[in-house]
């Protein structure tokens, strides 16, 4: 049972800015250091030996949501830079059309076309596929790198979760808590593992 002097430890949730300079995406962070300090404490004035279980996992499943939160965050800036340059890339493309569409103009209007004219519309139908499959390519990394950011988001919110769920099992010293905490920390693993292989 919980005494009725038990200090439980004071949770802010403080959600991600967006720098607006740079467009950089970020993740929400959970700060953990009080609930780390709680759980730390409780470990070491508890009879309990378990409870240094649950201090030590609570450290390790900290270090894997760092992790996983880096990660996250890198293929959020990857995606966002990639999409960037798929964009710049459809531009491109729409100005060799507007330069071919030009040419194509001036040689109906004018009734007859060179040969310099003829090659230069090839030249500029020929540089339209490779931009375009190029934009294509860009548009395509975006697409995988913002999946891979998903996917690794999602284990910092399971690894969270899991250190939240620790804790209580510290405070209230009940053990299947702990156990639950682990289960949700395995399938937090599960995901930074899928975040590394994904493609």
């Amino acid at each position: 049972m919980i005494s009725e002097n038990a200090s439980w430890p004071e949770i802010h949730l403080e959600p991600g800015t967006r720098d607006s300079k740079l467009g950089a995406m970020e993740e929400a962070e959970v700060p953990l250091e009080n609930l780390h300090e709680e759980v730390h404490h409780h470990a070491e004035h508890s009879g309990e030996k378990w409870i240094s279980g649950v201090a030590l996992s609570t450290a390790i499943l900290a270090v894997l949501a760092a992790i996983a939160a880096l990660l996250s965050g890198s293929h959020a800036n990857e995606a966002m830079m990639r999409q960037i340059e798929s964009a710049d890339q459809w531009a491109f493309y729409q100005a060799k059309g507007i330069k071919a569409a030009v040419l194509e103009t001036k040689m109906s209007l004018s009734g007859s076309s060179s040969e310099a004219d003829r090659e230069k519309a090839e030249k500029y139908s020929e540089e339209q596929n490779e931009i375009q499959k190029e934009a294509q390519e860009k548009a395509a990394e975006a697409k995988t790198n913002f999946h891979r950011h998903e996917v690794f988001a999602r284990g910092v919110t399971l690894f969270q979760i899991s250190i939240a769920i620790a804790a209580i099992s510290a405070l209230t010293k009940r053990r299947r808590y702990w156990m639950v905490s682990m289960l949700i920390g395995a399938v937090g693993c599960i995901f930074l593992a899928l975040g590394f292989v994904q493609h």
